[in-house]
């Protein structure tokens, strides 16, 4: 039948009662061509009242009642049955069909209406006629709801996963040839084009979200499957072109490169040498989304040789060639398939997709054995070229596209439709496991079918060889901050692909073959000898070939893994020799070319196969040699060179066993690189650096330590050297580390002291104390330090450094040379008068204390320098009190005489101090008169208090005191609250 009608019934559940629904279903030539169901649920897959319904016709087709299409039971009815017939209809739905049956009465009685121009009447239960137009139900509302809300989720909530398994839909509709999916990829599209952020991204020149741009990329390689359709028909393709360049003329389409030309084109065109890019990048037409399915649309399969290719395994060239056949098969007979590459490869893709998976495979395998062809040729040119290009140092890049990062993919592409061919379907290979990952697929070798000798090759081997081909071609790095990125995620994809391949004999066979030919090939190779400078770096590609050639052929490998390292675009045009100064080029010559915009991502990628390599040649010394130089020549970052030292550090240090020396000389080496490199920029690692390559040094031993602290001046600061490096030398926990003995102990104190007088000579400000406490314990070192000390005080020196190694002196028992550096700093020190809580204030008395208990000469020296230096009234009076409350001379000097009397405020030297402090009080007290509020009278008056006190100790103390508020009472007799208290106080 064509029409299927049930009821199904959902059971009661413990919230829900029991509930029946009606379905009716139309079928069409195996298809289901429209449902409805009484739940009214939308969603753009069957209902599971539909599913359960179709599910019982095909499991129980005997169950189901089969009836003959109702035209033919109704033929046989006379007009008795027949009004009998249609009234009972009538009655048993007569809210739904009585206007219908009415209307289409009234058409029917009337002689020239359109229902009797036409013989017969429709019969839904009949089916269509074999010319009709047939395709799947789909619910177009639906789809279109969807799409708008996963897009307005902006890829959050899983709306992207979502997404991708509509995209997942289509082509698996393809692929079944239902002629929906390109209708349903239409309605996607629709409403992506719809997407109110584009507008919005456009005008603020921002880019599209990463997650929002995979997504129109898959969009556009679906477009392309679409229209590589080989069976579709020609007025199909003109409606999806018209449709495609009205999508892509509009302003808010986005670009294939990436966003909205915020990025600007390299307008400089500083890359005139490379054919590529000679061209103005504004000359370029605008190229969208869908520009590669527009040009699509031209792209025809009536070729003959290519349906030749496609339709058999044993086409082969025939026995005597016709003109022009040689260009369509290689010397052993197997077709070619000359097309550009991406294009070709999009046949392929197409071909997977509409469900050719046979033809699809046959065109995999000529574009294989072309790309092969071209390879041989290449490498024959490149022998011919060999010694200019290496004299030279340079080459062009021929190949304009690279294939990785490509719209359309077309590594990919091959390398699944191989391996697709190859894979075990076990019976639980559907299952996923718990971590929710599904399995990596199990592949077997499965023999290739040619028309030609047996060539004992599988179509995984194809598939190992094609991915390195392609991964390993040179290409120039693409304009754009996307099409970088790119790049790098298809390298990643195409890299975590050949991880699930097991590498077995046959496999490591075509592995070593094609890195040969990937170290010889010249320029079409991204390994080759010479590169062209704005060549995408192999690093992430040939640390995958490192580690899956190492265990059966480590001088290829090592031999790929060296020859990758490099990063031409980071090399300066100075010679490469020179590593203690590598200049980063970025800061030097900024216009030297288009901006990378990935290239921290590139350096972190060098610098992982760098590990990659010392972590293998861990214990191997011709090796380590070897990769060492690589770093040194080609890593220009110091942040990079350190994460290697310290990675090195690690693999020399196992907890359980032994260190490695070599691979410790190797950190020590590049954490002196790193030194070398950061002494003159500032780096806020700096001082983690510095105490890694001490702890370096240490492991690796005496000789290391001693070797850092003689060569100081090219790896640190005086002051690094100073309090880092000299510092955790001396420190009691590196000697024990070491266990040295007596001799090692001296050689180390003696390099140590050497380095700190050095220092203490170049930046006495920063390093003097260190210095001394460095040499306390060598005499002669010690005096030198206290001479460089003395002599830079004058100048090079602040009283804080000053009053600091003073103390230390007294600290260490030398009270007379403290004295002489208290003096020296309190020489430039200035103390205002306001400023009664100022850092110093602690220092000028600790150094007045110092003077008084080393004798009245020592005080009376320091007290001129005080009443020059110091200005403030508290401070004074505080030292006044002080110097007044115990005789001088106390420290028991030994040899001096202490008189054991107070000393006079009346004499010298205390006198010019008091006449200092009251002086102070007196200027103080205008001052603070000057600028007075209310609400600071109280502190005013206890300030008074304390003058009084001052004013006192002087023999005519009172006399001159009373003079003083008098002076007062007369200047400022206009605050009158304010001399009001002042009375009240002091009369």
């Amino acid at each position: 039948g064509f029409h299927l009608s049930g009821t199904v019934t959902e059971p009661a559940t413990a919230t829900e009662p029991e509930m029946t629904y009606k379905v009716a279903i139309s079928f069409d030539r195996c298809k289901i061509t429209s449902v409805t169901c009484g739940c009214g649920n939308k969603d753009i897959f069957y209902c599971a009242h539909v599913v359960a319904l179709s599910l019982y016709r095909i499991r129980k087709p005997d169950q189901v009642k089969l009836r003959l299409p109702i035209s033919e039971t109704l033929f046989q009815m006379n007009r008795d049955q027949l009004q009998k017939f249609v009234q009972y209809l009538i009655t048993a739905h007569h809210t739904e069909v009585l206007p219908t049956a009415q209307k289409l009465a009234d058409e029917i009685l009337s002689s020239n209406s359109e229902i009797n121009q036409v013989h017969g009447a429709p019969d839904p239960t009949a089916g269509a006629s074999i010319d009709d137009e047939n395709c799947w139900h789909l619910d177009e509302e639906q789809v279109r709801e969807q799409v708008k809300l996963f897009l307005s989720q902006g890829g959050y909530y899983g709306s992207g996963k979502q997404l991708n398994s509509m995209f997942a839909k289509v082509r698996e509709m393809l692929r079944m040839r239902d002629s929906n999916g390109a209708r349903m990829l239409t309605l996607i599209t629709e409403q992506f084009m719809a997407d109110p952020r584009l507008s919005l991204w456009r005008q603020q020149g921002t880019g599209i979200t990463e997650k929002c741009r995979q997504l129109w990329d898959e969009l556009g390689a679906l477009w392309v499957c679409v229209v590589l359709n080989p069976h579709c028909k020609l007025e199909e393709k003109s409606c999806w072109l018209r449709q495609l360049r009205k999508w892509g003329e509009m302003d808010v389409c986005p670009l294939e490169d990436g966003n909205y030309g915020n990025e600007l084109p390299n307008i400089t065109n500083a890359l005139t040498q490379s054919s590529g890019h000679s061209q103005d990048s504004l000359a370029r037409p605008r190229r969208t989304v869908f520009t590669r399915a527009i040009e699509g649309c031209d792209l025809h399969w009536q070729d003959s040789h290519l349906q030749r290719i496609i339709s058999s395994d044993f086409y082969v060239s025939p026995s005597y060639q016709r003109e022009g056949e040689s260009l369509l098969f290689n010397s052993q007979g197997q077709p070619l398939w000359l097309e550009h590459v991406p294009t070709a490869c999009a046949r392929v893709d197409a071909l997977r997709s509409h469900g050719y998976p046979r033809e699809a495979l046959r065109l995999t395998v000529a574009i294989i054995n072309t790309l092969r062809l071209q390879q041989q040729r290449q490498l024959e040119i490149y022998k011919h070229q060999k010694k200019e290009l290496l004299q030279r140092g340079a080459t062009t890049i021929t190949n304009l596209e690279g294939w990785v990062g490509h719209p359309l993919n077309p590594v990919g592409c091959l390398f699944l439709t191989l391996t697709e061919a190859c894979r075990l379907e076990e019976e639980n290979c559907l299952e996923i496991s718990d971590a929710g990952d599904s399995k990596p697929p199990v592949y077997q070798h499965v023999p290739v079918v040619t028309g030609s000798q047996d060539s004992g090759e599988s179509y995984l081997s194809l598939a190992l060889e094609v991915a390195l081909m392609g991964m390993g071609q040179q290409r120039v790095m693409p304009e754009g901050l996307y099409a970088q990125d790119k790049v790098c995620r298809n390298e990643e994809q195409i890299i975590a692909r050949l991880q699930d391949l097991e590498l077995d004999p046959v496999l490591v066979q075509t592995l070593r073959k094609q890195c040969i030919l990937l170290l010889e090939g010249g320029p079409f190779s991204g390994l080759g000898e010479v590169i062209h400078r704005e060549s995408v770096p192999m690093h992430t590609f040939a640390k995958y070939l490192f580690s899956a050639l190492l265990p059966h052929d480590a001088d290829l490998a090592y031999k790929l893994a060296l020859r990758a390292m490099r990063l031409p675009v980071l090399e300066t045009t100075a010679p490469s020799g020179d590593v203690t100064h590598p200049h980063h080029l970025v800061s030097v010559v900024p216009s030297r070319y288009p901006r990378w915009f990935t290239l921290g991502h590139l350096e972190s990628q060098q610098c992982e196969l760098a590990s990659t390599m010392l972590t293998a040649a861990k214990g191997d010394m011709l090796r380590l040699r070897t990769v060492l130089e690589a770093i040194q020549k080609n890593i220009h970052s110091s942040s990079l060179i350190f994460k290697l030292a310290q990675d090195a550090f690690k693999i020399a240090t196992p907890a359980d066993s032994n260190s490695d020396t070599t691979l410790l000389n190797v950190a020590l080496e590049l954490g002196l690189q790193v030194m070398r490199m950061t002494l003159s920029t500032l780096n806020w690692r700096r001082r983690e650096m510095v105490r890694w390559l001490v702890t370096c040094a240490t492991e690796v031993g005496v000789r290391a330590l001693v070797s850092i602290l003689q060569s100081w001046y090219s790896l640190f600061t005086p002051t690094e050297a100073t309090s880092i490096v000299a510092a955790t030398v001396m420190s009691h926990n590196t000697i024990l580390r070491l266990s040295l003995d007596y001799p090692q102990r001296e050689e180390l104190a003696s390099c140590a002291r050497t380095l700190a007088l050095q220092c203490a000579m170049k930046d006495p400000q920063n390093c003097a104390l260190s210095a001394l406490t460095l040499c306390e314990k060598d005499h002669i070192a010690f005096e030198t330090a206290y001479q460089i000390v003395i002599d830079a005080a004058s100048t090079g020196m602040t009283y804080t450094q000053l009053f600091t190694i003073a103390r230390y002196m007294e600290h260490r028992g030398y009270p007379l040379r403290a004295f002489k550096l208290a003096s020296l700093a309190m020489t430039h020190l200035n103390l205002a008068y306001n400023q009664d809580t100022h850092p110093a204030i602690n220092d000028v008395l600790w150094a007045c204390a110092l003077s008084h208990s080393l004798g009245k000469n020592e005080l009376a020296a320091i007290i001129p320098l005080v009443v020059k230096s110091v200005h403030c009234a508290t401070v004074l009076s505080d030292i006044l009190r002080r110097c007044t409350m115990t005789a001088p001379g106390l420290a028991g000097i030994p040899g001096r005489r202490n008189s054991g009397k107070l000393m006079s405020t009346d004499k010298a030297p205390l006198r010019q101090l008091l006449d200092a402090t009251i002086s102070a009080y007196i200027n103080t007290t205008h001052s603070r008169l000057t600028h007075i509020s209310p609400r600071h009278y109280g502190e005013f008056i206890e300030f008074l208090s304390k003058a009084r006190e001052t004013f006192l100790l002087a023999q005519d103390g009172h006399i001159q005191f009373a003079q003083f508020i008098d002076n007062l009472k007369q200047i400022y007799k206009g605050k009158k609250k304010l001399m009001l208290l002042v009375r009240e106080r002091f009369g």
